[in-house]
């Protein structure tokens, strides 16, 4: 069976926090024993009971073993503060270079803007407009680089068109023209004639037959008859 997962908190049960302390008091000694045996480790162990009762276990001497502990410790213990303090006095060291580093770089920026000009002797007001001048001419350096590559690619583009209206020019002339037959031109050459008469032989609508009979019935003339288009049509 799998065991369940144990929460890490006090047991508040008396007997069972009893047994649990014996079963793993025991699995630790046994621990650090197999540690000591297969590592070839100088280990120490030493736990306190809740009712002040000591367990403990030494793969060698116990005194020498903690007396070992504390001369490491005490050792250790200076080294690490000296290094401590060593790496403090360099971190304090390189924020102050980064600070003034920080600082110039700020009043040369605002002295590129224009500003603070005032104190500047005329060698730093030289040096300025020299630095300036550079600036410009890089920029319009790759300004000039920019507006060659983009017409570059421009001209590569006009010459992939020309290719390509060439190809399909190409393609048009080797297509195959349509051959017709005497017989079928002559049938052609009728059918067209006879939709033309029909065109031209078809009278002209300009008015519905409606607003022509209004026209007749009710307009009233004096004087010399007026020639319709539409009886110019039908005469």
């Amino acid at each position: 069976m799998v065991r369940g997962k144990i929460e890490m908190k006090r047991i508040e049960n008396n007997s069972s926090r009893q047994v649990t302390f014996s079963k793993r008091r025991k699995g630790l000694l046994k621990k650090a024993y197999e540690l000591s045996v297969l590592c070839d480790a100088e280990v120490a162990v030493i736990i306190f009971s809740q009712k002040d009762r000591i367990y403990e276990f030494a793969s060698s001497d116990m005194q020498r073993t903690i007396n070992r502990y504390h001369k490491h410790e005490n050792g250790s213990g200076q080294t690490n503060k000296v290094e401590v303090e060593q790496y403090v006095q360099h971190l304090r060291h390189e924020s102050a270079i980064m600070a003034k580093k920080i600082e110039i770089l700020e009043a040369s920026q605002r002295k590129l803007l224009g500003n603070d000009l005032d104190s500047c002797p005329v060698e730093e007001l030289q040096e300025i407009s020299s630095q300036l001048e550079r600036s410009l001419r890089s920029i319009r350096e790759r300004k000039g680089q920019l507006y060659m590559e983009q017409m570059e690619q421009h001209k590569a583009r006009e010459r992939f068109l020309l290719q390509e209206n060439a190809r399909l020019r190409e393609e048009c002339r080797a297509k195959p023209r349509m051959e017709f037959s005497p017989q079928e031109k002559r049938a052609s050459a009728s059918v067209s004639y006879e939709k033309a008469g029909a065109s031209a032989s078809a009278p002209i609508n300009y008015w519905s037959q409606s607003s022509m009979s209004s026209e007749v019935a009710t307009d009233l003339l004096i004087g010399q008859p007026i020639v319709r288009a539409v009886d110019r049509i039908a005469a």
